[in-house]
């Protein structure tokens, strides 16, 4: 049983004891349903609820076999990301653009980084279908008449401001494309791409499986990052977009599971290995 050594008061409703789950989050790592219902002196179905509304809001991980594991890293909103490392996720999301051709049909995920893509898609390739699952690009694209722009739908992700779900999930099924553009939160070669929630990687493993090219949009700072508990295997094939920060040797385990490596400039311009050591 974890002990926390503090003596919460009871009865003090769903909101109070969600936001001590997540400060408990900070320090003990993992308890299980069973341990956290002791503690608050409340059913399992309560803890259950409490963890399935935290998970849905991005305050939470979930594992396998019925444990829980309480994030050491809060997920950061969109809204607090979208600043982060702005320079290199534009540079990122120029080269990105380049790659996709006229009349083609692109599959774009949440994130701040594929959100910056779909503003360079403005006018980079028309006549365009984007298809996405993000509130980013499609507010970006909404008033450009030469992109078709369809959604998948499901459930909002607030802190994300992408749509997961079964109802997004059954939307792939219908629909193929030439290129599927992921985000991550971190992103490993042994794992692969990390995010906080199940739902999202699930997602994300069906949206690669209906694309002819896979590209992973992670900036330096997201390489060998693994602050959650939910993972996308990355596979052959593939390629990982990052930016002049990278460190070679971040780069080479990447390439050894036969992932193809770019590293571009502010500009979106493709930097080969020898160019970057002289900069």
């Amino acid at each position: 049983m974890v002990s926390w050594d503090v003596q919460y008061p009871q009865h003090r409703g769903a909101r109070w004891r969600r936001a001590q789950i997540v400060e408990l989050a900070t320090t003990s790592g993992l308890a299980s349903v069973e341990e956290l219902a002791g503690e608050f002196d409340v059913t399992a179905s309560t803890i259950r609820r409490d963890l399935a509304q935290l998970t849905a809001d991005g305050k939470l991980a979930r594992t396998y076999g019925g444990a829980i594991a309480l994030a050491t890293h809060l997920e950061s909103s969109l809204r607090q990301r979208v600043g982060d490392a702005y320079q290199a996720k534009r540079g990122i999301a120029r080269w990105a653009a380049r790659q996709v051709a006229p009349g083609e049909t692109v599959l774009l995920d949440a994130g701040s980084t594929v959100g910056a893509l779909a503003h360079e898609l403005r006018a980079a390739a028309p006549p365009l279908t984007v298809v996405t699952t993000g509130l980013t690009a499609l507010q970006a694209l909404a008033d450009v008449d030469e992109v078709r722009v369809e959604c998948l739908g499901g459930t909002l992700r607030h802190v994300s401001q992408g749509f997961v779900g079964p109802l997004a999930e059954a939307s792939l099924e219908r629909l193929t494309f030439d290129r599927a553009f992921l985000g991550a939160d971190g992103v490993t070669a042994d794992r692969g791409i990390n995010e906080a929630d199940l739902d999202q990687t699930r997602l994300k493993e069906l949206m690669a499986r209906r694309a002819d090219s896979v590209y992973v949009l992670a900036h330096a700072d997201k390489l060998g990052r693994k602050p959650f508990h939910a993972w996308t295997r990355l596979e052959p094939g593939w390629t990982l977009v990052t930016d002049v920060a990278a460190e070679p040797g971040a780069l080479e385990p990447f390439q050894a599971v036969g992932v193809r490596t770019v590293v571009v400039d502010e500009e979106g311009v493709e930097r080969e290995e020898g160019q970057r050591a002289a900069d």
